[in-house]
């Protein structure tokens, strides 16, 4: 089995990271680079920027906070928010940032994902999928779970492998902030149906919570933001958890 990676998130808002509880009533908590520099010591993996606002106010991704976290921290980099073009792939790949994710752009415009896939190769390109629960299956949400776009979670998570998505990030926006644990159903569902790596995202809360998705679900990497954030756990901690449990992890040296 690949060792299964631990993703901290800093989703940043006007350059200062942020966390809210399912994408409202947002709290300020940090520096970016000082909060990437200090999860890159605990041993993260990779570390992903996401620019809540970007989408939502049009406002462009922060390329210097890419730019000077690239120069200070050495685990790849994935960034998105605001991600609409070929350009802005361009952009931020210059700047530092290993990935790039794209969320609502390519729901409106799949065809983005294709290009930069062509462009830069799938290995830069993660198609980020906000699902919530609606009837038997999920629906695809964008601008911070504002809009509902009707399109089924899981025949786009498909669509995004087949166009050439080399990652699928995958948040539930049920779950999201609520430290309830993963949605092992919604993951379960994508994980399925395509062969690409998924990041699960969205409630976890607690050691076991890190556990319990790897060992009930495909997923290869997981993702927290809150946890990690308010110092809860660290990266280091969830690892050693992982170990015990008979999972896989990069060692922390």
């Amino acid at each position: 089995m690949l060792a299964k990676r631990i993703i901290p998130c800093l989703d940043v808002r006007d350059g200062k990271v942020v966390k809210g509880i399912n994408f409202v009533g947002i709290k300020e908590v940090g520096d970016p680079v000082e909060c990437a520099e200090e999860y890159n010591a605990q041993g993260a993996d990779e570390i992903c920027f996401l620019d809540i606002t970007a989408t939502h106010e049009g406002r462009g991704t922060m390329v210097d906070v890419v730019r000077r976290t690239a120069q200070r921290v050495f685990v790849p980099l994935t960034v998105g928010g605001g991600i609409s073009s070929v350009d802005d792939f361009r952009e931020l790949l210059r700047s530092g940032a290993d990935k790039v994710s794209v969320n609502s752009a390519a729901v409106r415009n799949p065809q983005l994902i294709h290009d930069a896939a062509e462009i830069f190769g799938s290995q830069c390109v993660v198609v980020a999928i906000d699902a919530k629960k609606k009837g038997d299956s999920w629906t695809v949400v964008v601008n911070g779970g504002r809009i509902d776009m009707n399109i089924d979670a899981i025949e786009w998570a498909k669509k995004a492998e087949e166009l050439g998505a080399g990652e699928i990030l995958l948040t539930s926006m049920d779950t999201d902030g609520m430290k309830t644990g993963f949605d092992i159903e919604l993951l379960n569902a994508v994980c399925d149906v395509v062969k690409i790596p998924v990041i699960a995202s969205g409630g976890c809360g607690t050691l076991e919570h890190f556990s319990e998705v790897f060992q009930k679900t495909k997923a290869s990497a997981a993702l927290a933001a809150s946890l990690f954030h308010y110092k809860e756990l660290t990266v280091s901690q969830v690892k050693e958890h992982l170990e015990e449990n008979n999972i896989p992890v990069r060692r922390v040296d």
